[in-house]
This record gives structure tokens, sequence and C-alpha cells, in this order.
């Protein structure tokens, strides 16, 4: 891959709600502290996606106190099975899958007024074209976030959590948390090089001052 730093991009995001969901905590969903690197990168793509390139994260920054808020949620813990849906295309009984047997009462704890700025540079795959290049991608990227323009809603962690987003000049300072803390291990992204046994990534996460530095990390499995 070809690295392209370009013009140091920075995204901003914001919202009020985000879940960037600890895999540790199974049922319980629990947020990280911080937006994670893999989280940054989908909603990078969904702004402005091409085979050709690859996003690589450089650095987080927090621009908001880091607060939590749980709440408790009703929900159905069992599918529905193909059968009885094809029996009801058909002319079946519909099948009913919300009762007292199927419910859950689950603890979601999000974070809340999250504002981060995503800096980030890529890198050119070997899916470019031959009329492709870095300059021609960090510009697109750059038009489409400042126009507001997305393939799809970005989102903070789960759909229900939409992001606004918007392009950060360039020479503007950034007003990041006078925070710094270990945030421990830290999801980073996943690796789909064997789609047999897609694996995710960690490393070891810190925050300087509300800056959580990415690019240059050890990241291991």
């Amino acid at each position: 891959m070809e690295e392209y730093r370009g013009f140091g991009t920075k995204i901003r995001f914001w919202g009020k709600r985000a879940l960037f969901t600890r895999p540790e905590f199974k049922t319980e969903r629990f947020s990280y502290e911080v937006m994670t690197p893999s989280a940054a990168t989908g909603m990078l793509e969904a702004i402005f996606w091409h085979p050709g390139l690859h996003y690589v994260i450089d650095r987080i920054y927090v621009c908001r106190p880091i607060r939590y808020q749980t709440i408790k949620k009703n929900e159905v813990d069992s599918k529905g099975n193909l059968q009885d849906f094809e029996k009801m295309i058909s002319g079946g009984t519909p099948p009913s899958l919300i009762s007292s047997d199927h419910i859950s009462q689950r603890n979601t704890t999000f974070l809340t007024n999250v504002d981060y700025i995503v800096e980030c540079h890529f890198d050119m795959t070997d899916r470019a074209n031959a009329s492709d290049n870095p300059g021609k991608f960090a510009e697109m990227l750059r038009r489409r976030a400042s126009k507001g323009q997305c393939f799809s809603q970005p989102y903070f962690g789960t759909k229900d959590f939409a992001a606004n987003f918007s392009l950060w000049p360039e020479n503007k300072e950034i007003p990041t948390i006078n925070d710094s803390k270990n945030l421990g291990v830290m999801l980073h992204s996943m690796d789909y090089s064997d789609h047999a046994n897609i694996r995710p990534r960690f490393f070891m996460a810190e925050l300087q001052n509300g800056v959580m530095e990415v690019v240059g990390r050890r990241v291991f499995e």
C-alpha cells in the first residue's frame, strides 16, 4: 500500500449519545470511554469510501467531558423461525415473538453529549485505478465533509445514535478536554484478511490532555 497523509484531514463528529460497546460485556452493553478507531473508520467510510483507499486513524480528539448514562430496556431474546415466516407468506398465521416468554431486561450504559475530531490519513490499495491518486481522494473527502454529504448516515456505534459531522478547518485550534488517563485495552479494528476467520485487533489506549494517539501504537490480537 502507498501511504498518504494528505492535508492531515480532520473531521468533526458530534451528537447526543454514543455507544462503543466493550466486547467483554456480554448481554449488558457498556461503552468505551472514547470512540474506538474501528468506529471512527466506519464513520469516515459513511462519508466517502472507495476500494482504492484504506483509512488510517492517526488520533482522536475528545472535545467534551466523558459522561455516562444508563437505561434499562426490554429486549426480545429469541429469533424468528424461517419456516414460520414462509408459512405466513403462504397464508398461514403470522408468528409472534413479543411475549413475556421472550423478553429480557438489559442495561445499556452509553456516552452522552459527545464531540470528537478524528484526524486521519489513508493508504492507497491495490484496487485503485490507474487514474486514482492520493490528492484526488483527499480532496473528495474534504469536499464531501464540508458539504455534509454522505453515502449513509454516520452513527456512534449503533444506528440508534446518529452523528452530525463537518470538516474541521486545517489551522483551527482544537479545544480538547483537560483529562489524561489510561483507557486500557481497546478495540482497534477487525482483521478481514481471512473471511472464514475474522479476528478482532486491540491496542493499549491512553488519553493525554484529551487526545488519544492511535497511529504508531502496537496492535495485537
